[in-house]
């Protein structure tokens, strides 16, 4: 399994067992292949934003291809001005990635701009990180409007239609309110690989490495309702319909996250960071799924059946079980709650499916029957949820 290459340490309850420094460091090691690239992630692992700036602009000899962006760079125009006839093997970017106001198509510059395994390093202030600031600097109860007010106006009002042109043009995007999850999605959809992510004097940092060219997608999924690509009926692809409970960008983050979580009860990634408050409450109920009774109208799905799967998680079966899934449509209710035990790993899972597939490819009706009561039951006395 991979090792982060430094500590790292997940907001509010999200602890991180490190696995040692002498695993990281070797491996830190044997990824930088570059002495000059090695020696300036080295020396600047610890310090927060200003230092490490500062120690750049005391290094005169930075070849060419170690390039620092001052906090005057904060858009593509401008990245791609600094950047002009230069192929980075790291980049550092001085300004905040909150203060970015396109900073989709900033990410995306910067990776067209480097070299194939080239390295990012960014920083930010996250959400949590601005509500520990405003606990610390105001009284009890008005901290709580403060913050009430700063969320509404940083974190909602950019992402909602009626508002956006009007918080852009009065903001031009500076001092937005991401969470930890957003940022690492967004550098996963330019085609970066999270290297490492750590809180640090007062901010969290991201090391990250192009490993290929960004993912020129659909828009990322913000809205109430979200709308995800799985595989189907004969591995056709199909866009499954949900209400949201993960933070935007969580879509692009699920190989990182199998990669350190690894998978609960059900299939499921184990303390899923993605998911949001309101997103535990939504899977408890089984709210979260309504939406898909309108794929179920489509004919895209069927009320009993294995769980879409979007092609990440797909391929992680082996090919005996992918062929034998793309023989049926995919279901709302999902065999394993059937089970009296819950499947643990992913061996279990495709287990659980298998007896259902294979029941199901004989005798259709009758199967689906006898899973629909099976999980319903189970639903009700056993209190078994989306979650």
């Amino acid at each position: 399994m991979k090792t982060p290459l430094f500590r790292l340490q997940y907001e509010l309850d999200r602890p991180y067992t490190e696995k040692g420094s002498d695993a990281g460091a070797k491996l830190y090691t044997d990824l930088i292949d570059d002495e000059e690239v090695r020696r300036c992630l080295l020396a600047t692992e610890h310090m927060g934003h200003k230092a490490m700036l500062k120690w750049y602009e005391s290094q005169p000899n930075l070849s060419e291809h170690i390039v620092i962006l001052p906090l005057t760079t904060h858009t593509p125009e401008s990245l791609q001005f600094r950047l002009e006839g230069r192929s980075p093997k790291l980049l550092f970017v001085a300004r905040p990635l909150h203060t970015i106001e396109m900073l989709d198509e900033f990410l995306f510059a910067a990776n067209h701009a480097m070299e194939q395994g080239g390295w990012l390093s960014c920083h930010t202030m996250t959400a949590v990180l601005k509500h520990q600031i405003v606990n610390k600097r105001y009284p009890w109860g008005i901290r709580n409007i403060v913050f009430g007010v700063n969320y509404l106006w940083h974190r909602i009002c950019p992402k909602l239609k009626l508002t956006r042109n009007f918080y852009f043009t009065i903001t031009q995007g500076k001092n937005r309110s991401f969470n930890r999850v957003e940022i690492l999605g967004r550098l996963s959809r330019a085609g970066f690989e999270i290297m490492d992510e750590q809180f640090r004097e007062g901010e969290f940092f991201v090391l990250a490495r192009k490993v290929q060219e960004p993912i020129d997608d659909i828009a990322p999924t913000g809205s109430p309702i979200i709308h995800l690509r799985r595989v189907g009926l004969g591995g056709k692809e199909i866009v499954v319909h949900k209400f949201r409970t993960m933070y935007s960008y969580s879509e692009y983050i699920q190989q990182y996250v199998y990669q350190y979580q690894h998978l609960q009860s059900g299939g499921k990634f184990k303390d899923d960071y993605r998911v949001n408050f309101w997103g535990r409450l939504l899977r408890r109920t089984w709210l979260d799924e309504l939406p898909m009774l309108w794929n179920i109208l489509q004919g895209d799905i069927k009320l009993v059946g294995v769980r879409p799967l979007s092609h990440q998680y797909f391929n992680l079966y082996t090919p005996e079980m992918q062929a034998l899934r793309t023989k049926t449509k995919p279901g709302l209710l999902p065999p394993f709650y059937y089970e009296a035990k819950t499947p643990e790993t992913l061996d279990e899972v495709q287990e659980s499916e298998r007896r259902y597939l294979e029941a199901y490819l004989q005798h259709p009706f009758r199967t689906d029957w006898r899973y629909f009561w099976g999980i319903v039951g189970n639903i009700i006395f056993h209190k078994k949820h989306s979650a």
